[in-house]
């Protein structure tokens, strides 16, 4: 089991460039991945896309992405030579009219404004994609590590939380076929002492105890949590990706005790039912957090 918050980062140096990508993920309904790249590095976006996709399932994924090129082939001397010409004849212009020393020289002219320029050659982007599928790829590996850590320690309260819950569910399922018996001793002992020693309609007493029975019985939602508790520890056990269906129990867990408590009219079986609502609330609570 895998939670969704955790940090990577990948680093991958190659001739004189390094790329770092570091991974920052919390927790989401589904799967959201967020580039923060600058506009010269585009393309690159589809790399970290898919790679982090074909790993991850859910969590809201923010990726920061740096790029550092210190090789000396990236950049080229441009000439303007239209333009130095110009200098140059306007040089011996000014000489020739004006009768000027000449110490217009070679440094001179490459030390005009516009001459010469620095300009930055493209990039391999095969080179710098590749760099970048590395650089991800080790980043997911650190980002996975952090979060099966902590999804471990998230697996142990699920099945702690889950081992109370069986053990209300338990108290309940014995208290529950008590409460009818409970309710006809009751209503018999209250008619009787109503009537004041008259004849008790035994008939009516067992329609009514009848009804009571019906209203109240939970045996159909003890049976269907039960299930779903089976379910539950079941997807637990396994190494695939269980937020989604955790999260599909849990609600449907929520809505059979919920049941159980409306249909409840006794103290102590009603406070069975409440302290399993407690412990479904903390199990939410925990899936929220899982993949």
């Amino acid at each position: 089991m895998n939670s969704m918050t955790g940090y990577g980062k990948g680093v991958c140096t190659r001739n004189s460039r390094t790329v770092s990508v570091e991974l920052k993920s919390v927790n989401n309904r589904f799967l959201e991945v967020s580039c923060k790249l600058p506009k010269s590095l585009m393309y690159i976006e589809d790399t970290l896309q898919k790679c982090i996709r074909s790993r991850l399932s859910r969590g809201s994924v923010d990726v920061y992405f740096t790029y550092e090129n210190r090789s000396d082939t990236t950049k080229k001397v441009n000439i303007d030579r239209a333009l130095a010409s110009q200098y140059v004849n306007a040089a011996k212009d000014l000489r020739a009219e004006f009768r000027l020393e000449d110490d217009f020289n070679v440094t001179a002219l490459m030390r005009t404004q516009d001459v010469l320029t620095v300009s930055l050659s493209e990039d391999d982007r095969e080179e710098v994609v590749a760099m970048t599928a590395l650089a991800v790829n080790e980043a997911v590996d650190k980002l996975n590590g952090m979060r099966a850590t902590e999804g471990r320690g998230i697996l142990q309260d699920l099945y702690s939380l889950v081992g109370n819950l069986e053990k209300h569910l338990s108290l309940a399922t014995k208290r529950a076929p008590e409460v009818v018996s409970d309710y006809k001793r009751n209503l018999t002992a209250r008619v009787k002492e109503l009537l004041d020693g008259y004849a008790v309609d035994e008939a009516k007493l067992l329609n009514e105890v009848a009804f009571f029975a019906d209203k109240a019985d939970i045996n159909e939602e003890i049976s269907r949590l039960g299930s779903h508790i089976a379910q539950f520890k079941s997807i637990c056990a396994e190494n695939t990706p269980q937020g989604r269906r955790l999260d599909f129990l849990s609600q449907e867990m929520v809505r059979e005790v919920n049941t159980m408590g409306s249909k409840s009219n006794d103290v102590v079986l009603t406070g069975h039912v409440l302290a399993m609502k407690n412990e479904v609330e903390k199990i939410k609570e925990q899936i929220r957090n899982v993949e």
